[in-house]
């Protein structure tokens, strides 16, 4: 019986909403307390290259004002963020689910399972695309790096994208 399970959502909400709604059912059964995650990776934000490296050294390529500009954008990116952890938690509740929420800045694979091993979770509900072969390789799998490395069960929600793959190739 699972009695705490994290939950790692993305800012997708289709794919999140799959992936509460698989938690939220295991949570019921077993009278589980969820942890409902989400990371911030800055290089998929927006996050500027500020230096370029010449054989002098390296060189600012982006004015204080850029970078001004860029913290207030990333400050409330992270505000909406957490508003929307707190709208689901705030969901789970209702249906008479404990939760929480935990919401880092980070590379998602190794934030998931350090997150789930500090706070102890016995199941990690995440999703997956159904990214394969070089879209994989090039961009990586927060899943696949999860399902191999975390300490605890994990349960990947299949995404609609590869069914929908499936179903147009089919006819």
């Amino acid at each position: 019986m699972f009695t705490r399970i994290l939950v790692a959502i993305d800012s997708e909400p289709t794919m999140a909403n799959q992936v509460m709604a698989e938690a939220a059912a295991i949570a019921k059964t077993g009278d589980a307390i969820l942890n409902i995650m989400q990371v911030l990776y800055p290089l998929k934000s927006g996050y500027p290259d500020p230096m370029y490296m010449t054989l002098d050294g390296a060189f600012s390529t982006v004015s204080a004002e850029a970078i001004g500009a860029y913290v207030a954008q990333w400050q409330e990116l992270e505000k909406q963020n957490k508003a929307r952890l707190q709208e689901r938690v705030d969901a789970a509740q209702a249906q008479g689910i404990t939760a929480e929420f935990t919401h880092v800045i980070g590379e998602p694979g190794p934030e998931i399972c350090a997150t789930a091993t500090s706070w102890n979770a016995d199941l990690i509900v995440l999703g997956r695309r159904g990214i394969s072969g070089l879209g994989e390789l090039l961009l990586g799998s927060v899943s696949n790096y999860v399902m191999h490395r975390a300490r605890c069960a994990v349960l990947v929600v299949q995404g609609e994208t590869l069914g929908q793959e499936t179903k147009e190739m089919s006819g």
